[in-house]
């Protein structure tokens, strides 16, 4: 164990909550890290090569936008979306894990645990965000407004999938009696972690919009002599993949909080972290 205990099942505020994320990963990014490299490693992997796939045929169409270029162009879109989803899995599946395994355990995190986890529920998160992608992107295809409304709770799922031991059907429902008469509340808390996880994200996007830059007021100074593929050539490309490849990672920051917000809104209902303590307590004494 490294540092103070952290206690999962209490209530806490938006503040609170925020300052909690920050002290968990401290104290525990190591063995975290650990996790995340071996169970997420392959997907992350995964990920970079679309990523990379798909920047190269971005700047194809922009340079060239022929019919079939634009054909392949969907199809690495595809791919980078799967690749994405599978990312997503991973890391969430994993965090979730390793933070029950650092709760049953007193703050040590297992990696026989997070396998265990991972083996069991990885599928089941995949259709889940599956499932919660899909119902996101109809609400804001219908009206912007229940895309909104229906990704709060939405985004707590997977938590409610792990924590809870539920099934698929199982976990969609309760987490909107979870966030039931809390929508604002919850609401504020994730907004207020994506975007300081997009603020933090954004620091390592500095240098492609730095050499982006400097691109374009090079070939303002060339005039029309100036080559256009120089701007998205491959020192774009590279640091263009590699800033990304740091904003995904710092993604994991994400599922932390959700995790948070997720055993906060299940203490206000159930109070089970304050019966827990009494129990405890009654056993000690």
């Amino acid at each position: 164990m490294h540092g103070e205990f952290i206690q999962f099942k209490k209530e806490r505020e938006l503040g609170e909550i925020l300052s909690i994320i920050f002290k968990f990963v401290r104290e525990n990014y190591k063995e975290m890290g650990k996790m995340l490299l071996k169970f997420s490693g392959p997907a992350f992997l995964i990920l970079v090569a679309a990523l990379a796939y798909y920047s190269w045929s971005a700047v194809g169409l922009s340079l060239f936008a022929i019919s079939n270029e634009g054909s392949g162009f969907i199809f690495s879109l595809i791919i980078l979306l799967i690749a994405y989803l599978l990312y997503v899995t991973s890391i969430t599946g994993t965090i979730y894990h390793s933070i029950l395994s650092y709760m049953n355990n007193e703050g040590q995190i297992k990696s026989s645990d997070v396998a265990i986890g991972m083996k069991s529920d990885f599928g089941k998160l995949l259709i889940l965000l599956l499932i919660s992608w899909i119902l996101i992107f109809a609400g804001i295809m219908l009206f912007l407004i229940p895309g909104i409304y229906i990704a709060v709770p939405l985004s707590l799922a997977p938590a409610v999938l792990v924590f809870r031991r539920q099934s698929l059907s199982d976990s969609i429902s309760d987490c909107f009696q979870l966030v039931k008469n809390n929508w604002w509340m919850t609401f504020a808390t994730i907004l207020c972690i994506g975007l300081l996880v997009y603020l933090i994200g954004l620091v390592f996007q500095i240098p492609a919009i730095i050499y982006f830059v400097i691109k374009m007021i090079t070939m303002a100074q060339q005039g029309s002599a100036a080559d256009p593929t120089a701007m998205l050539g491959t020192g774009y490309i590279v640091i263009s993949v590699i800033s990304s490849m740091i904003q995904y990672i710092v993604y994991s920051i994400m599922p932390i909080g959700f995790a948070f917000v997720y055993f906060n809104l299940n203490e206000k209902k159930h109070f089970t972290g304050t019966y827990e303590s009494i129990q405890n307590l009654g056993n000690n004494q």
